[in-house]
């Protein structure tokens, strides 16, 4: 039974505690939050965009705590599970891999590369395990895509297309601060940038144009080149100004005798409901000549985040390899955020 102490009590704290009460093999023995409030399980005001509401938590025989320094002490913690603003990442996870516990980090992994070096030479020297929760890969499409593409039944992979776009989240503090989140290039885009690292490799030339606000990329396309293939990407990503269309993505991945594609979008209506579904869903164009659809399954994020964490369970049990999960792939993910950041302001 591996115990788990969650660091961050907000909306993706609460996603993490619901996910591991669904898990075997897995114990939320302590919780930590500097609101007092949450630790005595009154989550009623947390609020996200998809799972549900914040509710009433019964936290009894669970150790709360409102310091991280507190639970990372805590001797009955194996696995510090870090759901912190991103700012706050690297400093965390640096204290716990240093005290020897496994770590489970939410994306971002860290706000720079040279955070993400310390942080994987820090899992290195204590022999611990550094996690990164990219989910992205634990989505149905998307582990649809990589089951296409391992089967290696289509041919060799081509390259692709990847689209991530949301409204201006102008509800969210600091935002569009450089040492805080980041903008979308951290907050957004690097969901596709670690999937791009993690189908392709590592890219060896990137182009990026777009526009800017506040020193951050804001709405850009990024091309990707990679060595010793003739493999190349596409990746469309920021925010847009009107708040009728929240969230947008999807993909284009071409394989040498397949295409495989889907694109999903939420939209506001007139009447003030929100529009959740597929402008395109999960398609495969092959050698029949036909676009062929994909069932998937009903589609709840909630699935994807305990598929994750179950992941991230039977690794530091022994029983899995990192995998999506690898602390390298999230740093190298960071690396390619930092070239195209760099490349867009260059040129704008």
């Amino acid at each position: 039974m591996k115990r788990v102490g969650i660091v961050g009590l907000g909306f993706m704290g609460m996603v993490h505690y619901l996910s591991y009460q669904k898990l075997q093999g897995v114990q939320v023995v302590a919780v930590c939050d500097t609101r007092p409030e949450l630790l005595t399980g009154d989550w009623t005001s947390v609020r996200g965009n998809f799972g549900p509401p914040g509710q009433q938590m019964d936290l009894s025989g669970i150790a709360t705590y409102a310091s991280a320094e507190e639970l990372i002490a805590d001797p009955q913690v194996d696995l510090v599970d870090i759901t912190l603003p991103p700012f706050l990442h690297a400093e965390v996870a640096l204290a716990a891999l240093a005290a020897g516990k496994h770590v489970f980090t939410e994306k971002p992994m860290a706000m720079t590369v040279a955070d993400c070096d310390r942080m994987v030479a820090a899992a290195n020297r204590a022999d611990r395990h550094l996690l990164v929760g990219h989910v992205l890969p634990f989505f149905p499409e998307y582990a649809w895509a990589l089951q296409e593409i391992g089967s290696e039944k289509h041919g060799r992979l081509l390259g692709g297309s990847f689209k991530r776009v949301i409204s201006d989240p102008d509800w969210l503090a600091n935002y569009w601060s450089a040492e805080s989140v980041g903008g979308p290039m951290l907050d957004l885009h690097v969901h596709d940038a670690h999937f791009i690292r993690l189908v392709l490799g590592m890219p060896t030339r990137v182009a990026s144009c777009g526009s800017v606000r506040d020193g951050l990329p804001e709405d850009w396309h990024s091309v990707f080149e990679f060595a010793g293939s003739k493999c190349f990407a596409h990746a469309t990503c920021g925010c847009i100004r009107q708040a009728g269309r929240p969230f947008l993505h999807g993909f284009e991945i071409r394989l040498e005798r397949a295409t495989l594609m889907f694109e999903f979008a939420v939209q506001k209506l007139e009447d003030g409901r929100d529009e959740a579904g597929y402008l395109c869903p999960p398609t495969i164009l092959d050698k029949s000549g036909q676009a062929r659809r994909v069932t998937l399954g009903d589609g709840d994020p909630m699935h994807a985040f305990e598929a994750e964490l179950g992941h991230a369970v039977r690794v530091v049990s022994g029983d899995a390899s990192p995998g999506a999960l690898a602390c390298e792939l999230a740093r190298d993910a960071i690396e390619i955020c930092r070239l195209e950041s760099q490349n867009l302001l260059t040129n704008s």
